[in-house]
């Protein structure tokens, strides 16, 4: 399923719409998510999971989280990543990719992570940022061939920036 293909409709997840043609009052200061997909990677796979939109992604249901990372001595690290695509002369492309680090440990169904750094990264990436400070090489590597393979055209058209942040 191609989440970021852009023709005939949207793909990923509408909150709002751009459509909004209201200035000051009800809808104004909304955002449009509709640019914007969520990615779990860590080291074996990446994985399109747009459920972690919504904090609903495979690995986060039925977790309880905390914001102590000790809570969570035998979690295993798991990467949301957020990535954001834009439309330029030469096609779509990836604008913006970062990366939010969580601890699962699904046997005790106990998690960490930080919410305020989930949601300002989605904004990071939706202001054309690339921030993967964190990941792994295998990491980088699982998600760069899935960016690649998700669909080839947008990662040739993406900037070389991530493109050496992946490598």
């Amino acid at each position: 399923m191609e989440l970021f293909n852009n023709k005939g409709k949207q793909g990923g997840f509408n909150i709002i719409s751009n459509k909004n043609q209201v200035h000051g009052g009800y809808g104004a200061g909304t955002i449009d998510l509709g640019n914007v997909s969520s990615i779990i990677v860590d080291e074996e796979t990446a994985v399109i999971d747009i459920g972690a939109m919504h904090a609903k992604s495979a690995v986060e249901k039925g977790i309880k989280f905390s914001a102590n990372k000790e809570d969570v001595p035998n979690g295993k690290t798991y990467w949301l990543v957020w990535v954001a695509v834009d439309q330029a002369e030469g096609g779509a492309y990836y604008a913006g990719v970062t990366a939010c680090e969580m601890l699962i440990d699904r046997e005790a169904r106990r998690g960490w992570k930080i919410l305020a750094d989930h949601v300002n990264k989605m904004d990071y990436a939706m202001k054309r940022r690339y921030i993967l400070e964190g990941l792994g090489e295998k990491e980088k590597k699982n998600l760069r061939e899935l960016l690649e393979s998700n669909n080839p055209m947008m990662w040739a058209n993406s900037p070389d920036e991530l493109k050496k942040k992946l490598s």
